[in-house]
């Protein structure tokens, strides 16, 4: 009896143990499901504007693993909202552009925004200024910023009673001389100290009138117009020209213009000119005379006695045209005449003190070159010693120191066309000096007016002009009472 309960104790026993475990399997299961339900009805109600399309799906297990017991449902899975914020993006570091700099002044050039846009610029953030734009001009051209192409770089007011002097220095070396003071000047007119109210250093531009000398021999004219090419090279783009040739008359090639390829064009067609001839005259035979009869011109008794023609050269008359046209320019450029020609002078109406005083009323400058004969060592000496009837070999010396200007005597091709550049350099770049005359207490009845200028340092040379004809006062107008 006792085996038999101690048996039967220990299968109730193994059913209790089967029970339980299944009692709690199922208990388990209903505790996960009923978890599970409540999530979804929390995340439900968080978000009661979000469309269907956006709600949380389950998606069942697609390999669900086989279960020992099929009363026990499985846990569903759940995907995470879409509305999880997404993690910030790394801030990348900044690439720097390249800066567009001006090739002239190495300058970065700023970009303005396109008005349409409405977008600042990309530099816009920068520290720096802005810079305003900077116009550029291919080299060897001129801007054109109004109806001349001359950039005005400084305003000179003149009156009838201002006197304007041009002024170069040079030092034992025959060199020029720059950064001078205006305290380093000082102007006498007949004696007489003058105050300074104009002082400059700056290069003005030039209104030039070339006389060319075709009287000379033909070897020397074609030496000359070897020439022409270096002489239109000389001259900056401001600057205006006029071209004079003259032999026993005078004749204006060209007005006074601009220096473009026309000046070259004419300087060619003057080529086709030719200088006297260098043989011995032709005074007797078939060529010198008409027809003859026995050695005795017809309708004449007695044989004529020939004699060379004197050939006029006339240097005076073609400077004084030069002049009458200079002074109709603008008072504002510097007014120069520049002859190529041997000297010589013969035939003029003109005489020099009429010209001479035609340029120093008129603040006109002589620069010349002088060629051939006159330019050698010796023979120029004795051309300057007058002989009556002869004409005169010293005229073009004496007009360039009269007004400050200079003579050069060259004989080669090539020193000729360096002394071209030299000319118009000195003219272009020399100290201007202006003033208003101090009225003497004593009026003096010649109208000339003698001008010495000093430079208060030593071993200094000064080429200025002697002095000047003062422009005639304006009438007196009458006063109604």
């Amino acid at each position: 009896m006792v085996f038999v309960s101690l048996e039967t104790a220990a299968r109730t026993e193994q059913r209790l143990r089967s029970t339980n475990w299944l009692t709690a399997a199922l208990v388990f299961a209903c505790v996960a499901g009923w978890l599970c339900l409540s999530v979804l009805r929390m995340q439900g109600q968080s978000s009661p504007s979000q469309t269907p399309s956006q709600a949380p799906q389950t998606q069942p297990a697609q390999n669900p693993a086989p279960n020992q017991n099929n009363d026990i449902p499985d846990a569903p899975t759940v995907q995470p909202s879409s509305e999880t914020p997404a993690p910030p993006p790394v801030p990348r570091p900044e690439e720097k552009k390249p800066v567009e700099r001006d090739p002239w002044t190495n300058q970065p050039i700023e970009k303005p925004a396109a008005p349409d846009s409405g977008t600042a610029p990309d530099d816009a953030t920068s520290a720096s200024p802005s810079m305003p734009p900077v116009k550029t001009v291919p080299p060897g051209s001129s801007a054109k910023t109004g109806p001349s192409a001359q950039e005005q770089l400084y305003t000179l007011v003149v009156t009838p009673t201002f006197v304007q002097i041009p002024v170069r220095v040079k030092d034992h070396d025959g060199r020029l001389v720059d950064g001078l003071l205006s305290t380093d000047f000082t102007v006498k007119e007949n004696g007489t100290p003058q105050k300074l109210k104009f002082f400059t250093a700056d290069p003005f531009a030039l209104s030039v009138a070339i006389v060319l000398d075709l009287g000379m021999s033909d070897a020397e004219v074609q030496k000359v117009e070897q020439t022409y090419p270096a002489l239109v090279g000389s001259f900056a783009p401001y600057d205006e020209v006029a071209i004079y040739t003259y032999s026993s008359t005078v004749s204006q090639v060209s007005d006074f213009g601009g220096v473009t390829r026309k000046l070259g064009a004419i300087l060619n067609q003057i080529k086709t000119e030719t200088g006297r001839n260098n043989g011995a005259a032709v005074l007797n035979g078939p060529l010198a005379n008409g027809p003859m009869i026995n050695g005795v011109p017809v309708g004449q008794g007695t044989e004529n006695v020939n004699t060379p023609p004197r050939e006029s050269h006339v240097l005076n008359d073609a400077i004084l045209q030069a002049a009458l046209d200079l002074r109709k320019r603008e008072r504002t450029r510097r007014k120069i005449i520049f002859v190529i020609s041997d000297g010589r002078e013969f035939g003029s109406r003109a005489a020099y003190r009429d010209v001479l005083r035609v340029l120093l009323s008129n603040e006109i400058q002589v620069e010349a070159v002088s060629v051939g004969s006159s330019a050698l060592p010796v023979y120029d000496k004795i051309e300057h010693l007058h002989v009556p009837l002869q004409g005169y070999g010293d005229i073009l010396p004496r007009y360039a120191s009269a007004t400050g200007g200079s003579e050069y005597r060259e004989l080669t091709r090539s020193s000729i066309e360096s002394m071209y550049a030299q000319v118009m350099s000195e003219a272009r770049n020399q100290y201007t000096l202006g003033y208003s005359p101090v009225r003497p207490k004593v009026p003096t009845p010649k109208p000339y007016r003698s001008i010495e200028v000093i430079v208060d340092r030593p071993g200094l040379k000064v080429y200025a002009r002697d002095g000047y004809y003062p422009a005639p006062a304006p009438p007196p107008t009458a006063v109604a009472k």
